[in-house]
């Protein structure tokens, strides 16, 4: 009998699929880091869902890579807003219906108020196109040639109260040729940019990637100032770059 009352439970239960991890991205312009992440959704290899992204400015051809991957696109604009408090007020609550595991910024031009910080802090991550601390800011792939570096490229990080300054989770290096015009740089760190964003998305909805008081953490190991980083090498072999190019 016992046998027979085993078999049946066995038989008639379902596992309940967990919940997937929920990412809303914010995003200003054409959103291409936002389409690898979509991609990365795509094949099952973000760890979690884009539930949603939010743009500041209405033409952001991002909302449009949203829409058509049937994503909820939310326009807030910040004109309409008195104050940048007031504006990050009513973000923080379009941001919470959505109930995210994470908030990632993508190409999200505006500085965010420590108000806003503070009530994701730990869950919230950007990508900037320097290795940090090196250039932060704008304009870093001019300053980067201005300045006659060898090597340059991209870094995401955790968001704190200090702009470009959170932990590092994890740079791609770009050795920068001779004859390296702006727009070959920048080329060069946006599929980059593409290439790790999605694996850092991953490993944070993993809770691999965790922000501590004193830094960022993989696995519970403390990680590097730079975190973990990826040669011009192995990056070239990813995109199947020359090399010798």
């Amino acid at each position: 009998m016992s046998e027979n009352y085993e078999s049946d439970t066995l038989q008639d239960f379902t596992p309940e699929a967990a919940d997937a991890r929920r990412v809303v991205v914010l995003i200003s312009g054409n959103g291409s880091n936002l389409q690898a992440l979509i991609d990365a959704q795509s094949h099952d290899a973000l760890g979690g869902e884009v539930v949603a992204v939010v743009s500041n400015e209405p033409g952001a051809y991002g909302l449009t890579r949203a829409r058509e991957a049937g994503i909820d696109a939310v326009v807030l604009p910040h004109r309409e807003y008195e104050s940048r408090d007031a504006y990050d007020g009513a973000l923080i609550k379009v941001i919470e219906r959505h109930e995210p595991d994470l908030v990632v910024l993508a190409g999200f031009m505006r500085i965010l108020t420590p108000r806003f910080v503070q009530r994701f802090l730990g869950r919230l991550i950007n990508i900037h196109p320097s290795l940090l601390p090196d250039y932060q800011g704008l304009n870093t792939h001019a300053r980067a040639l201005a300045d006659g570096v060898a090597e340059h490229g991209c870094s995401v990080h955790f968001v704190t109260e200090e702009l470009d300054g959170g932990p590092v989770l994890m740079q791609a290096v770009v050795e920068v040729a001779a004859d390296e015009t702006e727009e070959s740089l920048k080329q060069k760190v946006h599929a980059r940019e593409h290439l790790i964003y999605p694996i850092a998305v991953k490993w944070c909805l993993e809770g691999r990637l965790q922000f501590t008081g004193e830094g960022a953490t993989l696995d519970g190991t403390p990680l590097p100032p730079h975190g973990m980083r990826m040669s011009h090498a192995d990056a070239a072999e990813e995109l199947d770059e020359d090399l010798e190019a």
